[in-house]
């Protein structure tokens, strides 16, 4: 079941100077070099459309594979021009080479985002991007138009202690500045949150690189946090794509969703409460217009859910708002 779900009004007048000035861009941004992939600049080629999956899990859940292969075929009818996976996917060695294929054939353009989990086992960064076959823990790429800036926010801060980093570097926030001065619409991805819930330990320096180019990004994109959230901060969309597979709980909430078979070779699957299907979404733009759309999927909890268990909610999060086995369709308009 598909909802939309408009975050956006006429009521809203407080941006709307830079919307007049971001449709102009986008307008401006269709008029390309001989070659680009616009060069074409008919109205059928000026909607964009991505598919998303986060946090599958490969490492932590029984039917990682089965899940991903929903997600594939839902997109052959799409005709999308990029697939995007945001992290925590899936370790590169040997047993799971075969998930790594899968979604690197699915399509043309196969973009990958760095979690925190992916490098679990002691691996290094190096081997996630050569194991993926990205070009770089952190880069950018221009599909039809549209430029797609990828962060890598499992940097450490010197004043790291313990437990998973959630970091942007200086050197990596230098990159970013200068990408960012991109003339042309943008959509920012990154694992962790940049903003919201769970954010990186420096989200305000990236959130006051981010402000300064507000008229041309289009939306900023993360994982990592397993809800379904949405928010506006200073004239530019965050959006928290739910993962594909769970919401973690953790060992105080141990139980079983499944048979004791499957928790048996899968001990940390009883830590979560599990999404019956896959979930993923389809974003399109539409650079004629401005108009954005998230198309998302809706299921249901295997077993128990957070709630049903007594876990409490963290700070900022409900059952029921953000912590859902489901990605709501939303739209809004940067015109």
């Amino acid at each position: 079941m598909l909802s939309n779900q408009p975050l956006c009004n006429d009521a809203d007048q407080r941006f709307v100077g830079y919307r007049r000035g971001f449709l102009k861009l986008l307008a401006s941004s269709l008029i390309l070099p001989t070659g680009s992939l616009l060069a074409q600049n008919t109205v059928e080629n000026r909607s964009i459309k991505f598919g998303l999956i986060a946090d599958l899990h490969q490492d932590v859940i029984h039917d990682a594979q089965e899940r991903l292969e929903t997600f594939i075929q839902a997109g052959k009818d799409q005709t999308l021009d990029a697939l995007i996976q945001l992290g925590d996917f899936a370790t590169p060695i040997p047993k799971n080479r075969k998930i790594i294929e899968t979604f690197n054939s699915a399509h043309a353009v196969p973009l990958h985002v760095i979690g925190n989990h992916d490098t679990d086992g002691g691996l290094k960064t190096s081997q996630v991007v050569d194991g993926w076959g990205m070009k770089n823990r952190y880069y950018s790429a221009e599909v039809r138009g549209i430029k797609l800036i990828v962060l890598d926010g499992n940097d450490r801060p010197k004043d790291h202690t313990s437990g998973y980093p959630a970091h942007v570097a200086e050197d990596q926030l230098e990159w970013f500045e200068g990408e960012l001065t991109h003339q042309g619409p943008m959509i920012v991805l990154c694992h962790q949150p940049l903003a919201g819930p769970k954010s990186i330990d420096n989200a305000p320096a990236v959130q006051t690189l981010l402000a300064a180019a507000r008229d041309r990004i289009l939306v900023v994109i993360n994982g990592h946090t397993h809800i379904d959230e949405f928010l506006e901060i200073e004239g530019i969309h965050y959006w928290h794509v739910n993962s594909a597979a769970y919401h973690w709980v953790g060992e105080q909430y141990k139980h079983l969703s499944y048979s004791p078979e499957i928790h048996s070779q899968f001990r940390d699957q009883s830590f979560t409460c599990p999404y019956r299907q896959a979930l993923f979404s389809f974003l399109e733009v539409d650079l004629s217009s401005g108009q954005i759309l998230i198309t998302g999927r809706e299921t249901s909890w295997v077993g128990s859910s957070p709630a049903e268990l007594g876990k409490p909610n963290a700070s900022g999060l409900e059952s029921g708002k953000q912590i859902v086995p489901s990605i709501r369709s939303r739209n809004w308009n940067r015109a």
